[in-house]
């Protein structure tokens, strides 16, 4: 019998079972009427049993639904319409358009192609196909204000990636219930728009057509999470305990996920310690991950510890956080340890991921030698993340030889990323070679790349507010030059010194040197966030790109002399800035 995805009405040994279906039995001249009323009953009742026996076999089975589906016409029995759906649903999952077309035209020979649960399946598969010209075709059909048929084609037009066509459905929806918001939020969400899935999530909530549910929670609370709003984040956990919200896990884990990204990492562990037997690998996960990106590297491995006295069987995910909080810790011994327990009590394989990890623990400790044997005895390629590792630490410990040559092979490996140019870059600039700094540059041009602008978003009152490196557009510019002026002034009392080395450009005017850092998005941010908070309120921003070693020292200093605590989330880690010190372990 051919595979599912061959398309199976059309070979020999269907059609063959198909031209030779078993003919009802001829009676004799003397049967009765009533004998004759009784064999047909039989013979019915048989072939109604026979497709009952398969549909279950199909339910049972949904991997097996084609199979089962061929065996059914090939026993002569005719399939209802519950056995066309689950054969529909199979080709959905699969993404076979050939076997769904035949299944349509044998539905339409057969009579059941306009029932309800045929035509919905009809619409999903056309629609998860991209046959959306297919699906609306069977959707104008007759839908009748089925709105599951509307949903089905909803999905399908979110998928096809155009906005406005997506949209214009949306809108000229009849009915719309849970799922159609939810397939809406979750497009906004997948394509980056954060503030639009929160703002269509107002809307559902405005229109009272129909309460969110979990899905919809799990959703909005990962665009929250991007933006690292926790007044929002807090909002909506204030809406699940109110609303009665089954927890579960995707659930927590997505709110132990929003509390940490957030610099809020007791609200996570809050969330943790209240699930009770609800707990699995993946929201023990979500809290070691939480520790980590927070710079609590020991209540990583004190909660590792306690997740493998549960009987609890770690995974590589597991592994792969645990050995980001060594790094990150600076914790080498342990992270040793735990890459080699990875394989020894677990017979997990280690992946380019954990071995980047390895590369990055070693590399903060400034340990190159063990950095570059762990490279060279990788059994795949080494990727992207291994050689900006490399090529980050080599800039922070001045290792510019080992530096220019690794920032070579991270462009090689990533050749239309910023970042590589960007760090390469860097690695000339520190060293005073200018000539290879315009050299990398030069490439960067020839080959397309532009370098990202630096920005910071901040959350005032539930309004977020985004800062551009050197921006000077904001409504409230005055007063935010005048707070970075008295920044500054504040910052050359407490002895700070600007490290020039940051600006790597060949500038000899030191004075233009300290305006430039003076005006990075990060302390943009900050000064917004100290003349729109009350006295002792803590500031989180949030970074698309990793903070200067400059900002890093100003931040510390700004942290102690306004008393304040400064949570930045750049693109590598969390800052939490307090009294003059920061919980990452000072990388810089």
């Amino acid at each position: 019998m051919p595979p599912p995805t061959v398309p199976f009405f059309l070979t020999s040994t269907t059609l063959a079972a198909a031209a030779t279906k078993p003919q009802r039995q001829q009676l004799p001249p003397s049967t009765t009427k009533k004998q004759k009323k009784h064999t047909c009953d039989d013979v019915q009742a048989a072939t109604l049993d026979a497709c009952a026996s398969y549909t279950a076999r199909m339910r049972l089975n949904p991997q097996l639904a084609l199979r089962l589906f061929d065996h059914l016409l090939r026993s002569g029995a005719d399939p209802d319409h519950v056995a066309y759906a689950l054969a529909l649903g199979r080709c959905a999952r699969e993404r076979d358009y050939s076997a769904a077309a035949q299944l349509h035209a044998h539905a339409a020979k057969c009579g059941v192609a306009s029932h309800r649960r045929v035509r919905n399946g009809l619409i999903h598969v056309y629609a998860v196909c991209g046959m959306l010209f297919d699906a609306r075709k069977v959707f104008d059909g007759g839908h009748e204000g089925d709105t599951v048929a509307w949903n089905c084609l909803l999905r399908g037009y979110a998928g096809a990636g155009d906005a406005n066509l997506l949209r214009d459905f949306f809108v000229g929806m009849q009915t719309r219930d849970t799922v159609s918001w939810n397939t809406i939020i979750a497009w906004c969400v997948e394509r980056g728009e954060y503030e639009e899935a929160i703002a269509v999530f107002r809307e559902m909530l405005a229109s009272m057509e129909c309460p969110p549910d979990r899905v919809t929670l799990v959703s909005v609370i990962s665009a929250i999470t991007y933006l690292g709003a926790l007044t929002q984040g807090l909002w909506a956990h204030a809406y699940v305990c109110k609303k009665g919200i089954q927890v579960d896990q995707r659930l927590s884990s997505a709110l132990i996920n929003m509390y940490s990204k957030c610099g809020c990492i007791e609200g996570a562990v809050y969330v943790f310690d209240n699930l009770g037997a609800n707990t699995s690998v993946d929201t023990w996960n979500a809290m070691l991950a939480g520790f980590t990106a927070n710079g609590c590297s020991e209540r990583a491995l004190e909660l590792f510890t306690r997740m493998e006295s549960t009987g609890l069987v770690p995974n590589k995910i597991t592994f792969n956080t645990m050995l980001n909080a060594c790094s990150h810790g600076g914790f080498v011994e342990e992270g040793i340890w735990c890459f080699e327990r990875m394989a020894k009590v677990y017979g997990i394989e280690a992946d380019i991921a954990h071995y980047g990890c390895m590369v990055d623990l070693f590399c903060r400790a400034g340990l190159f030698e063990k950095a570059e044997k762990m490279i060279r005895m990788m059994p795949m390629e080494p990727d992207a993340a291994v050689w900006k590792a490399l090529v980050g630490a080599c800039r922070t410990h001045r290792n510019f030889e080992l530096g220019r040559k690794a920032g070579y092979r991270l462009i090689e490996a990533a050749p239309n990323d910023h970042a590589g140019y960007v760090l390469l870059s860097n690695i000339y600039g520190l060293n005073g070679n200018w000539k290879g700094v315009q050299k990398v540059r030069k490439l960067m041009v020839d080959r397309g790349v532009q370098k990202v602008p630096g920005s910071s978003s901040i959350e005032i009152d539930g309004v977020i507010h985004e800062f551009i490196s050197g921006d000077k557009s904001h409504s409230r510019k005055e007063d935010i030059y005048k707070m970075l002026s008295e920044m500054c002034q504040q910052l050359k009392t407490a002895g700070y010194v600007p490290d020039t080395s940051q600006v790597l450009l060949d500038i000899d005017d030191e004075d233009v040197k300290e305006s430039s850092l003076a005006l990075h998005s990060e302390k943009l941010a900050i000064a917004f966030g100290l003349i729109s908070t009350a006295i002792g309120t803590p500031i989180r921003i949030v970074k698309n790109l990793r903070v200067c070693g400059d900002c890093h020292n100003a931040i510390k200093l700004l942290s102690k002399i306004y008393g304040r605590c400064i949570i930045v989330r750049d693109a590598n880690q969390f800052h939490h800035f307090k009294e003059g010190s920061c919980s990452c372990g000072d990388f810089w």
